[in-house]
């Protein structure tokens, strides 16, 4: 399976700014619907009723030790349910 990254965005911003973020994101999320923009490029999606999320926390070493902290939330295109496996 290919990857196309759509958009992508790393900058500082202060603790007020990324608490402000995460709850309009949040809000966004219960409303079934999120629309990023960035400059001219803006793309909306519909969320189904169940996302998959990933946390994952790591340390980094080396001369500018850092702890990264990432979410990532995932589900599938145009809403398509993912057949189980089943034993006959």
């Amino acid at each position: 399976m290919s990857e196309i990254v759509i958009m992508k965005s790393e900058e500082k911003r202060s603790i007020a700014e990324v608490s402000r973020f995460f709850r309009d994101l949040a809000n966004r999320i219960d409303s079934g619907r999120i629309t990023f923009t960035q400059g001219s490029n803006e793309r909306t999606f519909e969320l189904p009723d169940n996302i998959e999320l990933e946390l994952k926390v790591e340390e980094k070493t080396g001369l500018a030790p850092k702890i990264q902290f990432e979410i990532e939330l995932e589900w599938l295109r145009d809403n398509i349910k993912q057949q189980g496996i089943t034993i006959a």
